[in-house]
């Protein structure tokens, strides 16, 4: 599907992976008290960007494939506001919250690019 063989090949699930990587390690930062919050929050959306993509893969089927695709989105945009109260409170200097920020919006539009791929083809 889209020239894949795996999820594990697309770009966008490596991508995904990273981000969720670099989510886990910054909150481990936060403050305590956020660890059923804030924390929780962030950590489960931003594994559940690389989750959706692998689950819709998975799926062996254009529609769902898309489907997940967009939950996917959906999770990085959760994902984005979270980064942005963190910084807002305080838990997120301005240089981690960009850089994360940039990874969202490179990993979106490496979400459209694949949804797209996979759109039927008019005759």
């Amino acid at each position: 599907m889209a020239g894949s063989r795996s999820y594990r090949d697309l770009v966008a699930w490596q991508k995904s992976m990273d981000l969720a990587e670099s989510i886990y390690s910054c909150t481990r930062y936060f403050p305590r008290e956020e660890i059923y919050g804030i924390v929780s929050q962030m950590r489960r959306a931003g594994a559940s960007v690389a989750s959706n993509i692998a689950e819709g893969q998975a799926r062996n089927n254009s529609g769902e494939f898309r489907q997940f695709l967009g939950i996917a989105r959906g999770s990085v945009a959760e994902l984005e506001t979270w980064i942005l109260l963190s910084e807002r409170v305080g838990y997120l200097d301005s240089a981690r919250s960009e850089k994360l920020l940039a990874n969202c919006e490179e990993i979106q539009k490496l979400l459209i690019g694949l949804k797209d791929s996979l759109k039927p083809k008019e005759f």
